[in-house]
């Protein structure tokens, strides 16, 4: 066995190794509580999908934590609402089952001479290949293994040429807007339409030479997408390459770097259902043979004297040490799994909670909808709003301790969009595979009876976060023995 793995799925070749099937087999598809606001969460939980309704709206797949029973602060449990998918998204059951079936077999790779060395080398190999077809890469293509899409994009950072610049917009995470501060980087500020923000950019490209103008594929805010095909088109007329920070994209739709004519994507895996500390940074291979190496250290070398050192090409050049194999292997899991699903049902289900989330929202004037740009025509499963009179931290503490529903508030680390769209801070509820309608159900349930009776209990900031007073929720005794805070309370810190 040896790191140059075969292409096909194992399915197709019973001949491959153990590893590369383990790789590669596709899954089968002091507050005063009121017991009226447990008794309404639980009525929206109970509430049934009508008949007849679309399985778009029942859970395409199954996750680690799906129904996980919450506790709350007004009396007894529910089961956990995780509209928080956009931060990162649950594993797929296929994917831990599949870590289970291989962690046996974990062990050092590419120089250990022992069985698990040299299944653990063939699953990291058949895991890079699995990675390289999810993204639709070029045969000449490399996939290196990151942390993360912040990993991937500051590795990248430090492969484009020293002399070119780099052109992204004001609307980024900061994983894609960071790493250019150190060098020189241009900041194009997005216009109210795609269409005048794609014009600006060719005006922006035609008067500054760039090497690289680096964008998001779909906003983590508002969940709209960019069309990277038509960036791509521009950046290439006038000279530039294209990254695409696809940590939000990934999970929601198919990537093709041949058909998109995509120069680099970099994504994450704690985003893509496989939370177990894989990312990757996807694309040509010229600019990352040509930098200096990423981590410096053992496994990125051809050769070491104590003088001078010979690195080895991309990918080992930029993943020294010991890699993360079981946590590439989850990742290349979800992307099989999720290629395994289609375009056209991924879409369909998230369309139907979309849909139905953003009209419920658009239902009470107290609440107000977060858009970048007014002409854009497709979205993610993100959603961003403000509720008039509430801070965004209270309604999501609110939402959490009172009806077991996991949202997102704050400024999303896109400092500089929400300076324009809330500079104050917004709720944020997102979707993917494991959810159903029944969550976006719940959201606009709570939210009502939010805006209708105020909350059942008493808040107050704890360290910059909006906390129940006198949590009486415990904490699971392996979080407790882990962080070991004095009350529920301090844990809230972290």
């Amino acid at each position: 066995m040896t790191s140059d793995m075969p292409q096909t799925l194992a399915h197709q070749d019973p001949a491959l190794t153990p590893a590369a099937a383990l790789a590669t087999v596709p899954a089968t598809a002091s507050g005063t509580a009121s017991g009226t606001a447990s008794d309404t969460a639980r009525a929206a939980v109970a509430t049934a999908i009508p008949a007849g309704r679309s399985a778009a709206t029942q859970p395409l797949c199954s996750v680690v934590g799906a129904q996980l029973p919450v506790p709350l602060v007004t009396g007894g449990t529910l089961p956990y609402a995780n509209l928080d998918y956009a931060a990162s998204a649950p594993a797929l059951s296929a994917v831990a089952e599949h870590l289970a079936t291989a962690l046996p077999y974990y062990a050092s790779v590419h120089r250990g001479a022992g069985y698990a060395s040299q299944v653990s080398t063939a699953l990291l190999e058949n895991s890079r290949s699995c990675v390289a077809r999810f993204v639709g890469a070029r045969a000449d293509d490399v996939v290196v293994f990151t942390r993360n899409t912040t990993d991937a994009l500051n590795l990248l950072a430090c492969a484009v040429p020293e002399d070119g610049g780099v052109l992204h917009l004001d609307v980024e995470h900061h994983a894609n807007l960071l790493p250019w501060q150190r060098r020189g980087h241009t900041v194009l500020a997005a216009a109210p339409t795609i269409r005048d923000t794609l014009t600006a950019l060719d005006v922006a490209l035609a008067a500054t030479p760039i090497a690289l103008v680096a964008v998001t594929g779909a906003s983590n805010v508002t969940g709209e997408l960019l069309p990277v095909e038509q960036i791509a088109r521009i950046a290439h007329q006038h000279g530039a390459r294209i990254a695409v920070d696809a940590a939000q994209l990934a999970p929601h739709r198919r990537i093709s770097l041949i058909e998109s004519d995509l120069d680099y994507i970099a994504f994450s895996g704690h985003k893509l259902y496989a939370p177990y500390g894989s990312g990757a940074l996807v694309g040509r291979r010229d600019w990352l043979d040509a930098a200096p190496a990423y981590l410096a250290g053992g496994g990125a070398v051809r050769e070491v004297t104590t003088t001078d050192t010979v690195w080895a090409p991309a990918p080992a050049r930029h993943e020294a040490g010991t890699p993360n194999v079981l946590g590439a292997a989850a990742l290349a899991k979800a992307c099989v799994t999720l290629a395994a699903l289609g375009d056209a049902t991924l879409e369909s289900h998230e369309s139907a909670l979309r849909e139905s989330l953003l009209s419920g929202l658009a239902r009470r004037p107290e609440i107000n909808l977060l858009r970048i740009w007014d002409d854009s025509a497709d979205a993610i499963g993100v959603v961003a709003f403000t509720v008039a009179g509430y801070d965004a931290g209270l309604v999501a503490a609110y939402l959490s301790a009172e009806h077991a529903i996991g949202v997102r508030d704050g400024r999303f680390c896109a400092h500089p969009l929400l300076a324009r769209l809330g500079p104050d801070g917004a709720v944020r509820a997102s979707f993917g595979v494991g959810s159903a309608l029944e969550d976006v159900h719940r959201l606009l349930s709570a939210l009502d009876r939010l805006l209708d009776h105020g909350p059942a209990w008493v808040y107050e900031r704890v360290d910059g976060r909006f906390a129940p007073i006198d949590d009486p929720r415990p904490f699971p005794d392996f979080a407790d023995d882990a962080v070991g805070p004095a009350s529920p309370c301090e844990a809230s810190a972290f």
